[in-house]
């Protein structure tokens, strides 16, 4: 047993020795092509957000005047909604007591649990509700049908 450890180790260390001359000759050989010059690592993008290897000509900039520069968020439209948020019901789960409403003019959905509902409420119900602050964020209260 003690022969075949020796062996293997001999290969290991066999190998790291070659490999370690390979590095070796291709540093001298990185050596012997010379340095590359900063120019030829430099890289451009152009009008189109292509990388490309040529500088951008000059000539060809778009004036952009400065009152067309806008740096701010641009405003809300005022959306006039009157009373409560509209929804539909999304996902509800009968055996377990919750559901989820998504709202009617947007991409939130809301928890919501069958004690803050009407009795009979089911999926794909337009219902209404208002929104309050719950523990992992806001949740339907009053929530009532208004469409089956």
């Amino acid at each position: 047993m003690a022969r075949s450890n020796s062996f293997h180790k001999k290969e290991i260390e066999k190998n790291k020795q070659q490999k370690k001359k390979e590095k070796l000759q291709r540093k001298e050989e990185r050596k012997q092509q010379g340095v590359s010059s900063f120019e030829d690592m430099i890289a451009y993008v152009d009008a189109n957000g292509m990388i490309v290897d040529e500088p951008p000509t000059p000539t060809k900039k778009d004036e952009i005047a400065i009152e067309d520069i806008e740096v701010s968020i641009p405003r809300k439209e005022v959306t006039e909604e009157v009373g409560d948020p509209t929804g539909r019901v999304d996902f509800f789960d009968e055996s377990r007591g919750f559901g989820f409403i998504k709202e009617q003019h947007s991409v939130n959905k809301y928890f919501f649990h069958k004690s803050n509902a009407e009795s009979g409420i089911q999926e794909d119900h337009m219902v209404t509700f208002r929104l309050e602050r719950g523990p992992k964020g806001m949740n339907a209260v009053d929530v009532k049908i208004i469409r089956s």
